[in-house]
C-alpha cells in the first residue's frame, strides 16, 4: 500500500509504504519543518501537514492494475483524514486512532495506531458504539507507554466485542531500493537525457529519500547504460523517448 498525504503545510508531501510482509518505509519532503506545540502541548500535525490538499491511497491487490482512491484532507491530522477517506472514497465506516510520542531530544519514544472497520452488514448500533468508544480511548501513545500490547489496545477499542485474532505480522523498516532499481529509473530518462546529464555533471547520482542511501554511477557506467538503450529494439527506444519527453523540465529522480 502507498499512502500520499499532499497538504499545503510546511512539511510538504508525506509518503508511506507498507506491504503484507510487515515492511514499512516513509519520508516527508521537508522533515525538519517545525511549528510550536498546540495549546494542549501536542505536536501540531495538522499545521505541519496543512488543511488543504488531498490524501491518495494506492493498493496493489495483485490485479492487473493497482486500486487508487483519493479524498480531500479535512484537518491535516492523519487519523481524521484517513477516517474521512475510508468513508468518502471507499464507503467503509472506520475508526482510526494514531499517536506518536516524541521525547525532549526529538527521538520517537512510542508510536502506533488502531484502525477498526465495519464489515458489510454490520449493525448501525455496533458502528455507533465503536465510534463512541474511540472518542473515549486514552491516547494510543499513553497505552503503549504503559506497556499495553497491540492485543490489549485492540480489546480496549472493541469493548464487549470478541475479536478473533489472526496471525500477527511484526513490523520493521525495510527499504527496497537497489542499484538495479536506480539503473531502471535512469533508463526512463532516455539516452539523450542521460547524455545531457553526463555533459553537465560527468556522472549520475541518485539518493533514496526513504533510507538516504546514495547511488553514484560513474561516467563509464552511464555510457554503458546509454549504449544498452541505443541497442534496444525500436519499440522500446520509442517508449524511452516518450518517457524522456514527459520528463523534460522535471527534477532528476531521487526516490525509489
Amino acid at each position: 500500500m502507498l499512502l500520499r498525504v499532499l497538504g499545503d503545510g510546511p512539511i510538504g508531501a508525506v509518503i508511506a509504504q507498507a506491504n503484507a510482509e510487515g515492511h514499512v518505509r516513509g519520508y516527508a519532503v521537508h522533515p525538519h519543518a517545525d511549528l510550536p506545540h498546540t495549546q494542549a502541548r501536542k505536536l501540531d500535525v495538522g499545521g505541519l501537514v496543512g488543511r488543504n490538499g488531498m490524501l491518495h491511497v494506492t493498493r496493489d491487490l495483485g490485479l492487473r492494475t493497482p486500486y487508487h482512491g483519493c479524498a480531500p484532507l479535512v484537518s491535516g491530522e492523519i487519523a481524521e483524514d484517513l477516517a474521512s477517506y475510508f468513508v468518502t472514497s471507499e464507503q467503509v465506516p472506520s475508526v482510526v486512532a494514531l499517536g506518536v510520542l516524541v521525547g525532549p531530544d526529538l527521538r520517537v519514544l512510542a508510536s502506533g495506531g488502531v484502525c477498526v472497520q465495519a464489515l458489510p452488514g454490520a449493525r448501525r448500533e455496533v458502528i455507533d458504539e465503536l465510534d463512541a468508544r474511540a472518542r473515549r480511548l486514552p491516547p494510543i501513545t499513553q497505552m503503549m507507554s504503559a506497556g499495553q500490547s497491540a492485543e490489549e489496545i485492540l480489546a480496549v477499542s472493541l469493548g464487549d466485542l470478541s475479536p478473533h485474532l489472526g496471525p500477527l505480522t511484526p513490523l520493521a523498516f525495510h527499504c527496497r531500493c537497489s542499484r538495479e532499481r536506480v539503473e531502471g529509473m535512469l533508463s526512463l530518462l532516455g539516452a539523450a537525457e542521460l547524455q545531457a546529464l553526463l555533459e553537465e555533471e560527468g556522472r549520475a547520482e541518485v539518493t533514496c529519500r526513504f533510507c538516504g542511501d546514495r547511488y553514484v554511477l560513474s561516467e563509464t557506467e552511464v555510457r554503458e547504460l546509454i549504449a544498452r538503450l541505443n541497442a534496444a529494439p525500436p519499440d522500446l527506444r520509442r517508449q524511452a523517448d516518450s518517457d524522456e519527453r514527459r520528463s523534460k523540465g522535471k527534477p532528476k529522480p531521487s526516490v525509489m
